[in-house]
């Protein structure tokens, strides 16, 4: 386990020592004895949350408050709007590829609609005796292989993508949100009102939408790690530092200089390692690989 520290945050930060059984799935475990405001940035995929310790995270936003355990769609926080807050949190965050994410939830990401759902909606009873059996682990790593031994098991049994579709997405993280979107029906093979529909059921955002989702994330990171802003516009596809300007205060709410500072963003170098990430964008293709946790 890693110690994180962000100006007056510290958190304890733990993550699996193998990579998950179904590509696309990604997990860190964390311990905060005092999550204090911290602003939810949009990402390109579905996070699950599963908390089980003596506290609770809490969520503000338009909606309202809500606690316990969440799933919510990719680019939840758009605006800037969603704050976490809590005590004594103890929680796993999963983040789900879109391609992976309705076998393992049983529903498309679209139903989402990039807010947050209560797991127990989804799960029903599996999802308190999910939380419970967590609660009785004492060790990361057994709670890491108990949560991916579930999520394997539901993947299996659950609903594909269509290949066009987990193409189009493919083109999409792979080109880092700069693939020519128009294009992308004639490669797949099917016309454009076909693969932006099915792309949007399945995916959970149109495919113009998820290319500008992934380039703000891929270009809210260079941020964190200290790139100026005319470089990162000017390397990730802006037309000038203007439209970045844009780009990241519709996502976010706040100016990329604030945004470089955000500790959601910074704890990425710890609980998402580089070769975990690495493999998730090469694999990214929603199969189940071979059972290396014996």
């Amino acid at each position: 386990m890693g110690t994180f520290v962000h100006g007056a945050a510290r958190w304890e930060v733990a993550v699996p020592r193998r990579p998950s059984r179904v590509a696309g799935v990604t997990m860190a475990g964390f311990r905060v004895g005092d999550l204090d405001a911290l602003r939810m940035v949009p990402h390109p995929a579905v996070t699950l949350l599963l908390e089980f310790g003596s506290g609770s995270p809490i969520l503000d936003h338009a909606a309202g408050r809500q606690g316990g355990s969440i799933v919510a769609g990719p680019g939840f926080g758009t605006g800037g709007a969603v704050w976490a807050r809590g005590e004594n949190v103890e929680c796993v965050q999963v983040r789900l590829s879109p391609l992976v994410a309705r076998a393992v939830l049983g529903v498309s990401p679209a139903e989402l609609d990039g807010a947050a759902v209560a797991l127990g909606e989804l799960w029903g009873r599996e999802a308190s005796r999910t939380l419970e059996r967590l609660g009785g682990v004492s060790s990361w790593e057994d709670r890491f292989t108990l949560i991916d031994v579930l999520l394997a098991r539901r993947f299996e049994a659950g609903a594909r993508v269509d290949p066009e579709v987990a193409r189009a997405w493919q083109r999409i993280v792979g080109g880092r949100g700069l693939a020519r979107i128009d294009g992308l029906a004639a490669e797949v093979g099917w016309s454009r009102k076909r693969l932006w529909s099915r792309f949007r059921a399945q995916i959970g955002l149109p495919p113009k939408r998820a290319a500008k989702l992934v380039r703000f994330d891929q270009a809210a990171h260079r941020l964190v790690a200290g790139e100026g802003a005319a470089v990162v516009a000017a390397e990730m596809g802006y037309a000038d530092q203007s439209h970045l300007h844009r780009d990241v205060m519709g996502f976010t709410g706040v100016t990329p200089a604030t945004v470089a500072g955000e500790a959601f963003l910074a704890v990425d170098n710890l609980a998402w390692p580089t070769e975990f990430s690495a493999r998730e964008r090469s694999l990214d293709s929603g199969l189940v690989v071979p059972d290396s946790l014996g």
